[in-house]
């Protein structure tokens, strides 16, 4: 089989959707929330000597400049006409000496104004008071404490390794023997050693102690191997019935989460109120120890839009953008781009550099339009969950936001993506509004969030000693209109980490509740006598 190549040019007709830049950066600028967007116009100001902030105090009519806050508007009424025919005038050198010919650009930077000196230093002290220590890791936080221990280099090393072969929740997850290092051997592949058997034994009993120094250590539990240990390594002795928590972890952990309290009873003796109580003592430990070194990063949010409510009742949304500041294109450089002393090189430069700036200014004015008619046009089809609260909230699609707002269904996401709502209520994101739902039983429509909202109170007023199966809690949420399949409560209810049936009842209340004669039995039946 031959693979024929050729050469030659051909001819084809192809349909493309090609961006302009000034699209593609209006999307960007669209899509980022408000504290990126701070960071973003800080470095666009860095890198663009053209783009500059609008003074305190020429806002308010001062001596420096009465313009209004620049926008596209305002950039379109003040074309810039580039005079061609003294292109060539200059006699501009790369080492010239802008501080001659053109002394206020540096005088501005040099001597920035006592608002702009505060600004700057009120923005670093809070960046300093908000800047967060480097979180401890569990083997660092391990590894220094074997430093208190009075070791055996050969112990010292296993109790190091160990701590090194931890998982994120402070467990060994594998065998000591897997960590015993390969019998050493010389340049022919022969053991180094005389018996490879007891120096994998030595190596192995040091692994065994380093590993009961690392249990000693805390957080208390870490280095376990499993919960049971986990759990009994936690038994310091100082609690009260130390002897019958032993016997529960020991012989009972999976009665205790399964909540097979009659069964416990039945084995060991203990009443139920006895076992309750052993089992309050057991949720103080912690079942993963070393997750407290691995806690989630959160990170701080801004709300971009805040939405409050009007005299008359309706919700109005306006953006949040003290911190936002305003930017315009330097009178300088526009004066040097129309200047007919400058020289064609300097032009060009400069010209690129104030188009960029204004597609800047242009792409912030178009975010702050359509966020704002995005979040308005959201709060407008959820005033009940403002007014009521979020039981209240209505099923929601993005197409039906960017229907409303007449734009695509791509840029209303873009336009609430990574973007926070402050509301009464509380802070929540944009992408919060928009859920999906079922039909009620008068037709109407309930959104999911409603549904899980209805099987969380059904459970809370449940009847403790008998609570209800996921059929039950099916006929319970159809009582009050909402009409769901069993697998739909099923996957909510474990969504929710609400535990089943068996594992919510309150075996203190069934016994309070059932004859004096009755028999509650819970798990398997006992065998008969033989």
């Amino acid at each position: 089989m031959s693979m024929r190549m050729s050469f030659g040019q051909e001819m084809r007709m192809a349909q493309k959707q090609v961006l302009a830049p000034r699209m593609i950066q209006s999307m960007e600028i669209l899509q980022l929330p408000l504290m990126a967007l701070e960071e973003r116009i800080e470095q666009e100001i860095q890198n663009n000597e053209t783009l500059e902030l609008v003074e305190p105090e020429a806002e308010a009519g001062g001596q420096d400049e009465p313009e209004a806050p620049p926008s596209a508007q305002t950039v379109d009424e003040q074309p810039l006409v580039v005079d061609q025919e003294h292109a060539n005038q200059a006699d501009f050198e790369r080492s010239y000496d802008w501080s001659n010919e053109y002394p206020d650009i540096d005088e501005d930077r040099r001597r920035p104004s006592a608002g702009r000196i505060d600004e700057a230093s009120d923005r670093y002290l809070d960046a300093m008071a908000n800047m967060e220590d480097r979180p401890e890791t569990l083997f660092n936080h391990l590894h220094d404490q074997l430093a208190n221990y009075d070791l055996t280099p050969e112990v010292g090393q296993a109790a190091d390794k160990v701590i090194f072969n931890l998982d994120a929740n402070g467990y060994l997850a594998m065998p000591l023997e897997e960590l015993i290092d390969p019998v050493p051997t010389d340049a022919a592949g022969r053991p180094a050693v005389s018996d490879p058997e007891a120096f994998r034994a030595a190596e192995l009993a040091a692994l065994e102690q380093g590993l009961a120094v690392v249990q000693s250590m805390d957080p208390p539990g870490v280095g376990a191997r499993d919960l049971k240990e986990c759990l009994l390594l936690q038994l310091d002795g100082s609690q009260p019935h130390g002897a019958q928590l032993r016997q529960l972890i020991r012989d009972h952990l999976e009665n205790l989460a399964a909540n097979r309290l009659p069964l416990i009873e039945r084995k060991t003796g203990l009443s139920i109120e006895e076992i309750e109580s052993l089992r309050e003592a057991l949720h103080g430990l912690q079942p993963k120890p070393g997750a407290i070194f691995s806690l989630p990063f959160v990170p701080p949010v801004k709300p971009d839009v805040y939405v409050e409510q009007q005299p008359d009742g309706s919700w109005k949304v306006r953006l949040e953008e003290i911190d936002l500041p305003n930017l315009r294109i330097s009178p300088t450089y526009r004066g040097m781009l129309q200047a007919a002393s400058t020289d064609a090189e300097t032009r060009e430069y400069i010209k690129r550099k104030i188009n960029s700036a204004q597609w800047l200014i242009e792409a912030i004015e178009q975010r702050r339009s359509t966020l704002l008619k995005t979040a308005q046009a959201i709060v407008d089809h959820q005033t009940r969950f403002f007014s009521e609260g979020p039981e209240a909230i209505e099923p929601l699609k993005m197409q039906q936001i960017a229907d409303r707002i007449g734009m695509h269904v791509t840029t209303v996401s873009r336009a609430v993506d990574d973007k926070w709502l402050q509301t009464p209520r509380g802070l929540f994101p944009l992408r919060r509004f928009f859920v999906g739902g079922t039909v009620s039983a008068d037709g109407g429509e309930v959104a999911w969030d409603a549904v899980r909202m209805k099987l969380q109170e059904i459970v809370q007023e449940e009847p403790k000693d008998k609570p209800f199966s996921d059929d039950e809690l099916v006929e319970e949420l159809a009582k009050r209109g909402i009409t769901v399949a069993r697998r739909t409560v099923t996957k909510y209810r474990k969504g929710m980490n609400i535990p089943s049936s068996r594992q919510r009842r309150d075996w203190k209340l069934t016994r309070q509740h059932q004859p004096a004669d009755a028999t509650v039995v819970d798990g398997p039946a006992p065998l008969p006598p033989t």
